[in-house]
């Protein structure tokens, strides 16, 4: 093992005594047995060509250990119910901190996680509206007030001075019922008279109202004079009046003109009154501030006619109505027919010619009873309800299998919620204003706007709302702040976390860390940069700066030329990837890392360039053209496409290039090409598709979110390999079919870990742990499935190849290779067949599917869209990638690709600039032509950046 090379020990300046981060003998996954050191309380990036083992030392190795480590601080007791965590495969660390990760890859699904709540920003709004918000009637938009007893009693003897007046408690509004027990129960208490519905009525014995009717009704407590010398008595009558009332309070005068009062928040006029605020009343995640449509969702999810009749020229029997397909000799067609035989209909009739009210039958159904006659007993009929399709479909929604509730999803069409409007909460909720906004309107402004809504809003409160909101506004600020430090002021509150790329969840979470002030941490991060324009990049490094002068560790995995040349101290890992990585090939200050001749170091000092052509394609001279676009932040954005090229969409974060290719666009051209019904955002008109015939999208959504999908299932080679291995002697003899090879299905798998290779520790406050089976030691299958074997490999020693061997050892299959050699030409040689797709960053599974793809025969008539390919990708690995793409331009298909990085933008062909900001002030093209029409248009953010590369 080589010797580390201890640098001179600074004064210890915390308590671990260490002033470097030592690893001893790494062997985690490819790294071979390296030792390395890095100064603490520094920001160390570490980088190199992909699947070289970055991740493998900072986040299997160091974080790995670190967070064993902490599991190891807690007793004997406790670890017992949580299980030992795994040692990495490391000799030894001196020097470790508390380690957090803050990786792209733990972005929350969940619908109700949001900008807002994540960073915790909308818990202290929430706060804030409880206690410093003014209450509006949503009647008449009056202001509520509430009053004390004695306000109340000065404002009878002050308003109705010398008037007769009768005092009321209201104990039932609205509700049916007979209430022979409540008036029993009045009696008893002394009370001789009610006012019900209106009318003033004595208590008389087993007294008793209409029950099918709503009732008003109101205990009458006292009938006074308001005469000051009275005072005393009105005093009691009103206390009794609000403790009966549940605090509230009815006057009634001489003219029949009625008054409310109440302790809480009412509206004077029409008596509405509101409970107390707390803070769950502004919480779209809690019944109390929910609204009850959408339960806080914003969003309801509907089956209507239109999702289930797309075309109403079709008639039943030739699958008119979508879910029941063509004509079958099955029941529910059996049913239908005797419908529409009653309204003189057959099933051959096109569906336009119903009537509406039959077809209202047939998708909601009638309690009317369907004769239908028997098959089994000719001459008989059954009798039956339909419940309808409409009403079925809801039912299996409910209650189904998840393959069914994944059917019936093709017939969901997602609206806004009709009752809220998407503000996701109650209209009593909404009524709640501070400085003439509510709760919802602030969590739709994005984060620029917050921060100018809340400059010198202190002015604008009164001295009471100012004195209870000081401490809050101060929290609210330094979040708002932290994120506009990371670039994210575009951002509203109510975004959903899900939406969000790799990049923007990884910078919220660092935001959120920057907000914990905490000191003497190791921080480790998987690419911040992802997602960001060159613009923005400098607000970064000086976030990842100030939490380094906080006093802590920072530990960056990252391809960006920017942030590399900021940082303390460099690690490249290399040389190459997968079996051929896994070594240091340079570290050191930035000044002393550019003198070695490692391939990033060159890169770095512009020795190597990626090649970019001289001459631009102009294309097949036909275009596709998007006009008026005008989703989210679109301000009617026309664009136009020239297909054949290689076109890159550009802008500063939040300008609205995935508004304007992922949601309006590729929705587009999939309703087109494939019926989809992913509902495009606004646009008027689109024109050139003729031109084209096949869309693929490549994002970098996960290529599966459990151990058990793999690169082999997702690109459906693992298919044609279990074939091959059902087709060997041995497996002939044992009777084995490709079954018996899927680790998914009983037979073949082991059954402790159910084909998963690892099992799932649960862990009550930590992420989910896995661990290797101890059964299987993660082979996935039993002993009698892995004694098959071709040419002396068992499916298990298939599943751990990498794509390098898998092409050498498969040569002779010319189908498997061709799926295979797709991986490799990618760049992804470096991974196995069978590598579990949780542990596949944002970059490489996009790869994957781009494989998937170009596996697939293509026409020539083809667009190909992609979001960010160069997440994760080494200056190396970016030139492999764009030699594919172009590649695919070369055939005459068209590529689209969403970018930030500049040496994909300068490669490109075609340029689609948006902006100039983000947010609100972005959502405007901005420049669009060849690079160096675009780098020569001063009003461009990305031209400006352009115009240095190109030079």
């Amino acid at each position: 093992m080589p010797a580390v090379s201890r640098k001179k020990q600074k004064p210890i300046t915390d308590s671990t005594g260490w002033t470097s981060v030592e690893v001893i003998g790494a062997r985690e996954h490819n790294l071979k047995n390296i030792s390395v050191s890095f100064p603490r309380d520094q920001l160390v990036v570490i980088t190199g060509i992909s699947g070289s083992g970055k991740s493998s030392l900072a986040f299997d190795t160091i974080h790995a250990e670190g967070q064993r480590r902490y599991m190891e601080s807690f007793s004997a007791y406790a670890r017992g119910f949580i299980g030992n965590l795994e040692r990495p495969d490391v000799d030894k660390i001196n020097g470790l901190s508390p380690v957090i990760a803050i990786e792209q890859k733990t972005t929350s699904r969940n619908p109700r996680s949001t900008v807002g709540t994540v960073t915790e920003i909308y818990d202290f709004f929430r706060l804030l509206f409880a206690r410093a918000s003014e209450a509006y009637s949503y009647l008449t938009g009056e202001k509520m007030t509430r009053q004390s007893e004695e306000q109340i009693v000065d404002s009878l003897l002050t308003l109705h001075t010398g008037k007769k007046l009768t005092l009321l408690a209201p104990v039932v509004k609205g509700r049916k019922g007979h209430y022979r027990e409540l008036f029993q129960q009045i009696r008893k208490q002394g009370f001789a008279k009610v006012r019900v519905d209106g009318q003033v009525q004595d208590l008389t014995p087993k007294m008793q109202v209409d029950r099918y009717k709503i009732h008003d009704i109101e205990i009458v407590i006292d009938r006074i004079v308001a005469d000051p010398k009275d005072r005393a008595r009105i005093g009691q009558s009103v206390n009794r009046a609000l403790k009966e009332g549940k605090g509230i309070l009815q006057v009634l005068d001489e003219s029949n003109n009625l008054y409310y009062f109440s302790k809480f928040l009412m509206d004077a006029k029409t008596g509405l009154s509101y409970d107390e605020p707390a803070p769950n009343t502004f919480s779209f995640n809690s019944p109390y501030g929910a609204c009850p449509v959408c339960n806080g969702l914003g969003e309801i999810q509907e089956i209507t006619e239109e999702s289930v009749i797309p075309d109403k020229n079709l008639s039943i029997s030739r699958g008119g109505i979508l879910p029941l397909g063509e004509y079958r000799d099955i029941w529910i067609f059996k049913k239908i027919e005797a419908i529409l035989k009653r309204y003189n209909c057959t099933l051959s009739t096109p569906i336009k010619n119903i009537p509406a009210e039959v077809l209202k039958i047939l998708l909601y159904g009638d309690d009317v009873p369907v004769a239908v006659p028997s098959v089994k007993y000719p001459g008989t009929e059954w009798n039956t309800r339909f419940e309808g399709i409409v009403n079925f479909l809801e039912k299996q929604r409910e209650e189904g299998s998840e393959n069914v509730k994944q059917w019936v999803e093709d017939f969901t069409i997602t609206r806004t919620c009709p009752e809220c409007k998407g503000a996701r909460l109650k209209k009593e909720s909404l009524h709640f204003r501070i400085d003439g906004k509510n709760i919802a309107e602030l969590a739709e402004m994005d984060i620029r706007q917050l921060t100018a809504w809340m400059e010198n809003l202190e002015d604008r409160l009164s001295e009471k709302q100012r004195i209870i909101a000081a401490e809050v506004l101060k929290e609210i600020r330094k979040r708002t702040g932290f994120l506009l430090d990371v670039g994210l002021d575009y951002l509203h509150l109510n975004r959903p976390i899900k939406t969000l790329s790799g990049g923007e969840a990884q910078r919220i979470r660092l935001a959120t860390q920057i907000g914990t002030q905490l000191t003497g941490v190791m921080y480790i991060l998987d690419e911040p940069s992802i997602g960001l324009h060159a613009r923005d990049n400098t607000r970064l490094i000086q976030s990842l700066k100030s939490l380094r002068d906080l006093g802590n560790t920072v530990l960056v995995v990252e391809h960006d030329k920017e942030m590399m040349l900021e940082a303390d101290y460099l690690l490249d890992i290399g040389p190459g990837a997968g079996r051929h990585g896994g070594t240091v090939v340079a570290q050191g200050e930035p000044e002393n890392f550019l003198k070695q001749n490692s391939p990033t170091a060159l890169y770095l000092k512009g020795e190597r360039k990626i090649p970019y052509p001289k001459a631009r394609r102009t294309g097949t001279g036909k275009k596709l053209v998007l006009l008026g676009a005008t989703g989210h932040n679109l301000k009617n954005v026309d664009i136009e496409i020239p297909l054949g090229t290689f076109v890159c969409v550009t802008g500063v974060s939040g300008s609205g290039k995935s508004t304007l290719i992922h949601d309006t666009l590729f929705p587009v051209l999939m309703q087109h090409f494939y019926n989809s019904r992913t509902e495009a955002l606004p646009y008027k008109k689109i024109t050139g598709l003729e031109h084209l015939d096949k869309v693929i999208e490549v994002d970098q959504s996960p290529i599966g979110r459990t151990p058990r999908s793999n690169p082999a299932t997702y690109t459906g080679v693992f298919t044609d390999i279990r074939d091959l291995f059902a087709q060997l002697p041995e497996a002939k003899v044992r009777g084995y079919k490709p079954g018996r090879f899927s680790f998914n299905v009983k037979g073949g798998r082991c059954e402790t870990c159910q084909g998963g290779g690892l099992r799932v520790i649960e862990m009550e406050f930590l992420p989910d742990v896995h661990v290797l089976c101890e059964t299987c030691k993660g082979r996935r299958y039993n002993r009698e499935t892995l004694e098959v074997r071709y040419k002396g490999k068992s499916i298990a020693d298939v599943l751990n190849m990498t794509v390098e061997e898998a092409v050498v050892f498969f040569e002779n299959h010319p189908r498997i290779v061709r799926k295979i050699k797709t991986l490799d030409d990618v760049g992804l040689g470096y991974i196995s067949l069978g590598q579990h797709a949780t542990t596949l960053s944002g970059g490489e599974a996009q790869r994957v599917k781009l494989a998937t793809e170009l596996a697939k025969r293509d026409t020539g008539k083809t667009m190909y869209i992609f979001d960010e390919p160069t997440t994760g990708l080494h200056f190396q690995d970016i030139e492999h990638l764009l030699n594919v793409l172009q590649k695919l331009v070369d055939k005459g298909n068209t590529v689209l690709v969403i970018e930030h990085n500049m040496d994909v933008i300068k490669a490109a062909d075609f340029i689609i600039d948006l902006g100039p900001e983000g947010g609100e002030r972005g959502g405007t093209i901005v420049a669009t032509g060849t690079p160096e029409e675009v780098a020569a248009n001063p009003h461009s953010y990305t031209g400006q950046y352009l115009l240095k590369e190109l030079s």
